[in-house]
């Protein structure tokens, strides 16, 4: 019997032999797991189950991954693990613009899937119960306004959505302002050293942040380095 407070992996993916593959090593370490087969079954019962973290396939038949993550992140930040069907650099950097925490190549280990499944499970965790002090609640920055603890920004005091990544690279860069971080170094403090993914994640979300950002956006490209803000703006 399901143990009913272990977390909850939803897997979203049409191929029965992947899915049934990934339930049963997560399942035998530990992770209660449901699965739909179709994007838009996945997307109703990610609503309706509230799972801990889902598991999505890109290619999907009633609904691709794509469109999945576009609306489960226009609800929430719901963490999402993608799975692309081969090491194609284009669906990497679509998935994470869209939001995904994390992906994982086909065909992959299992041992490696529980791992960053574990991973971004703790990031979240670590994120709900870090407390924030009252010293560095508000972090200013032109026209930059970053509510720590309620985890919200504002430019020129327009709220701008962000995604958890998006908001941990924003106030790790801001809160060492004035020092050049690499892009190993954003990894290992925003990501973990868990996180096994390429440097070019980083210049994904720093894109996206410029463009959500616009004129507010503070952070600097160091080329052959990383990136920084500086430390008076």
């Amino acid at each position: 019997m399901a143990d009913s407070t272990a977390d909850h992996v939803l897997i979203i993916e049409d191929e029965a032999n992947i899915s049934s593959f990934a339930r049963m090593y997560l399942e035998a370490a530990g992770f209660r797991v449901s699965v739909a087969e179709r994007g838009d079954d996945g997307l109703r019962m990610a609503t309706e189950e509230r799972p801990s973290l889902v598991l999505l396939d890109l290619m999907l038949p009633g609904m691709d991954g794509y469109e999945v993550t576009r609306r489960l992140r226009a609800e929430g930040n719901l963490p999402i693990i993608m799975l692309t069907a081969r090491d194609d650099a284009v669906d990497k950097v679509v998935g994470l613009e869209l939001g995904a925490d994390d992906y994982v190549t086909k065909p992959f280990n299992p041992r490696e899937l529980v791992a960053r499944v574990r991973a971004v499970l703790r990031r979240t965790d670590e994120r709900q119960v870090e407390p924030a002090g009252p010293e560095d609640t508000v972090l200013e920055l032109g026209s930059l306004r970053i509510e720590v603890g309620g985890r919200e920004v504002f430019a020129d005091e327009e709220r701008v959505a962000l995604t958890p990544k998006e908001f941990d690279l924003l106030v790790t860069l801001i809160e060492n302002r004035g020092i050049v971080l690499t892009r190993e170094q954003l990894l290992e403090r925003v990501w973990g050293f868990t996180f096994l993914g390429d440097s070019r994640t980083i210049d994904v979300h720093v894109r996206q942040l410029r463009r959500k950002l616009g004129d507010a956006c503070p952070i600097q490209t160091v080329w052959g380095t990383g990136y920084k803000v500086a430390a008076k703006r």
